[in-house]
């Protein structure tokens, strides 16, 4: 009986285990393993290791991980990789080979009957992340109060797995500087657990650092009440201690959320034990005495140009160096540099319509400069560089931060939280951000050139959802590609430059 109009058919394969559709998701596996995060899962984590019984937190941490590389959302999607015997048959080689032989028979003594998954359950993997939640926590909750939890041991062990691969990718790839860029963003969601945000809808809302150098990212889960700039200056503090040795420097850039006296004068001050004055460039509030500097006669504006393929473009803006000490600067005992960068645009070129008077409404501040409106931005900082310079170097965050929340929650699974419990949600966004940093990673260090800055669709659809063969040969699993396949180069160089990487930094 013909299965459809056109001339094919689909049969089912007799013997499955010898195909796969994820060719080129080993790569990945191995990039695992020999950065160190399977052995640091397999030390720090202790969620599992004291039941004696079932899955161990390897593997179910590694199957998340590889979950979201593979482009899954949900747990539910771990049933798409067990369904492909092909990559399970190479996943488990890769993971007997990596904890070891004793390991391998320690861990099947766990299983009163025979293990037959090879990725865990929908129902183990929800009972293992309500175990990074904690109850106590929750019962110190105030109503309409903005409240962080504190993690538990679980979810500090799970951050320290984080902290390993970090110090992994500063070994192999030294940068002197970290410039850290500070962004949050909203995570909508359905579940009746949620807080509403300042958008009016319920969601989460996770504060993300970047490491710009590395393209390696740390982020706090929050809830969606919590306004983006509270306590950033103790997550500032906790980066700074995770930062590996070789770094040197520490430069940072923000919106207006890190307008804060604190962190502005821990910075400026040179407060922190480390590295001491910290340079930044930071989104300042256009309040009403702002306003009054920029109307200043002796405010002189001049042209913003903006340097493309080496010329100078105008980008229709004007930029000023304000004179203006706010009362926190003012009340500081210690002397410390700040200058304030006013930015200006004519809203005429952004359609403005008659009778301006009654747009105050609008979703930025505007000011009233010779008869014309315009729109006004405030940047302060403490470097000493040319203006110009340093517009282009602050505004360098803006469409980064965007890209790597967009990535995260469509080329990585932390759009769909599983469970209505905050700890459970914040270990599975950690584990989404461990998966994020080791795609950049493999990008950046291992294929190099214009893959470092492509979308994971890009990566999926060109390595890794790749046709293979699986073969035994000489105690060796082969993955054969059809003949020329435009990935064989690509794949190839990738674990050569893991071989170069993983005695030690590059020569």
């Amino acid at each position: 009986m013909a299965q459809g109009l056109l001339p094919f058919q689909y049969e089912m394969e007799q013997s499955a285990d010898d195909v796969t559709g994820r060719a080129g998701l080993p790569v990945f596996v191995e990039w695992m393993a020999a950065s160190g995060m399977l052995r640091s899962m397999q030390d720090r984590m202790h969620v599992r290791r004291d039941s004696g019984q079932g899955w161990t937190d390897v593997e179910h941490l590694a199957a998340l991980v590889v979950l979201n590389v593979d482009g899954g959302d949900c747990v539910e999607d771990l049933d798409h990789l067990e369904a492909d015997p092909g990559f399970c048959r190479v996943y488990r080689k890769l993971l007997d080979r990596v904890l070891g032989r004793r390991n391998a028979s320690r861990m099947a003594k766990r299983w009163r009957k025979p293990k037959v998954r090879t990725f865990p359950s929908q129902s183990a993997v929800f009972r293992y992340l309500e175990a990074f939640h904690d109850e106590e926590q929750e019962r110190q909750r105030v109503p309409h109060t903005a409240f962080i939890p504190a993690p538990n041991r679980h979810t500090r062990s799970l951050m320290q797995v984080q902290q390993d691969f970090v110090r992994w990718v500063q070994e192999r790839s030294p940068q002197p500087v970290a410039t850290l860029d500070q962004d949050a963003t909203l995570v909508a969601t359905g579940k009746i657990e949620a807080l509403f945000g300042y958008k009016g809808f319920k969601s989460y809302q996770p504060l993300t650092t970047l490491w710009a150098e590395q393209g390696l990212a740390f982020s706090e889960f929050r809830d969606g009440n919590v306004p983006a700039g509270h306590e950033q200056l103790r997550i500032l503090k906790d980066i700074l201690r995770q930062l590996p040795s070789g770094v040197e420097a520490v430069r940072l850039r923000s919106d207006t959320a890190a307008y804060q006296e604190d962190l502005l004068k821990y910075c400026a001050e040179g407060r922190d034990p480390r590295f001491r004055v910290i340079r930044f460039a930071i989104g300042a509030d256009v309040t009403d005495a702002f306003k009054t500097a920029v109307r200043s006669h002796d405010v002189a504006w001049q042209r913003l140009l903006r340097k493309e393929n080496g010329r100078l473009l105008d980008t229709g803006q004007e930029w000023a160096e304000v004179c203006y000490v706010p009362d926190w600067a003012g009340r500081s005992k210690k002397a410390a540099d700040y200058r304030f960068i006013a930015v200006r645009e004519p809203l005429e070129r952004q359609g403005e319509l008659p009778g301006i008077t009654a747009q105050r409404d609008l979703p930025f501040p505007i000011v009233e400069l010779d008869r014309r409106h315009y729109k006004l931005t405030a940047i302060v900082t403490n470097r000493d560089l040319p203006v110009p310079d340093l517009i282009a170097w602050y505004r360098g965050r803006c469409g980064a931060g965007e890209e790597i929340h967009a990535a995260m929650k469509h080329d990585f699974a932390g759009r769909k939280l599983p469970s209505g419990l905050f700890g459970a949600n914040a270990a599975w966004w950690q584990i989404m951000v461990l998966a994020f940093n080791l795609s950049r990673t493999l990008l950046r260090l291992g294929l190099q050139g214009d893959w470092a800055t492509r979308r994971m669709k890009a990566v999926r659809y060109r390595l890794i959802r790749i046709a293979g063969r699986i073969l035994d040969h000489a105690r060796t699993l082969v993955i054969r590609l059809t003949r020329n396949h435009p990935a064989w180069d690509t794949l190839l160089q990738a674990r050569r430059r893991l071989l170069c990487l993983a005695s030690g930094p590059p020569g």
